[in-house]
């Protein structure tokens, strides 16, 4: 055999031979243990979610009037005082006329509405003309915000449409009131138009004059799937989320809906009672191990 082939042999034996070695050690090396993730998740319920638009604004009676007397004279006899209630046509003060060649007899001042006297501007005594403001009558059964709203919302806002007033007042309470008119015409400066929101006062409870935090809604879904934005990953047509089958990790595509505050609606991609993770999927990926701790 010539030396040349000899040698080509034995370096086809020795390479065969580490292979066959290689193969064996790793064959023979345990398999590490996949370490598990811990991951924080929520469950999916259906609730409700409402696109809104968010303002702020002040509390005024729905119907009120200032009270002037007929004739000039001198404020005499106060027949009611603040905050008491009136019907329409009560008298609720008394002006001595001051008007020579006149017979002394004193002038009723009357309520032109239904309500109560929000505040008396005069005092006995004092003198008034025609033009001086005896008082203020309110009705409070009903009080309205004026909100001007930017033209690009305006094809979204219809009269009927509900809205909710918080009040500092009232912490954690929220008021329903209904939008009663939206203005055709828009201030050119602007490029707002004034809309009306009333709302059901019957114990009276808003004040003429409190500062009060509006949300328009002008979408909503009932029983919807929402996910919290903690929970999303990736953005636009490309959002995806994790959910746990059998202490795995799933990677999920999803479509997203309507936004409040921190959850989406999810129009395709989950369904009631998926385990979403909500912390922890940084370290993700389709398939990993998890340990499981359920936010409640």
């Amino acid at each position: 055999m010539p030396a040349k082939f000899k040698r080509y042999t034995i370096t086809v034996f020795f390479i065969f031979a580490a292979l066959f070695i290689s193969a064996c050690e790793k064959k023979a090396k345990p398999a590490e243990k996949q370490e598990a993730i811990a991951v924080r998740v929520e469950r999916i319920q259906p609730r409700d979610i409402r696109q809104t638009l968010d303002y702020v604004g002040n509390i005024r009676a729905k119907e009120e009037a200032l009270i002037y007397s007929r004739v000039p004279g001198k404020l005499i006899e106060k027949v009611r005082e603040d905050s008491s209630s009136v019907d329409k046509g009560d008298v609720i003060a008394y002006i001595d006329r001051d008007e020579v060649g006149f017979k002394f007899e004193k002038a009723p001042v009357e309520s032109p509405i239904k309500g109560t006297i929000g505040r008396f501007y005069c005092d006995i005594g004092q003198n008034v003309t025609e033009q001086t403001p005896i008082a203020l009558v309110v009705d409070m059964e009903k009080v309205e915000i004026i909100l001007n709203i930017p033209e690009k919302y305006l094809p979204r806002v219809r009269p009927g449409e509900t809205a909710y007033i918080k009040i500092d007042a009232y912490p954690g309470e929220s008021f329903p009131g209904k939008v009663t008119k939206v203005s055709p015409v828009l201030d050119l400066d602007t490029r707002t138009a004034p809309i009306e929101i009333s709302v059901d006062n019957p114990r009276h409870r808003l004040s003429s004059g409190m500062f009060a935090e509006v949300s328009l809604v002008i979408q909503e879904r009932k029983a919807v799937p929402v996910i919290l934005k903690e929970a999303l990953a990736g953005r636009g047509v490309d959002s995806y989320v994790y959910i746990i089958k059998d202490e795995r990790a799933v990677q999920r595509k999803v479509q997203l809906g309507l936004r409040q505050g921190p959850y989406y609606e999810v129009s395709a991609g989950l369904e009631p009672g998926d385990m979403v993770v909500i912390m922890g999927q940084q370290r993700l990926y389709d398939g990993a191990s998890v340990v499981v701790e359920e936010e409640k």
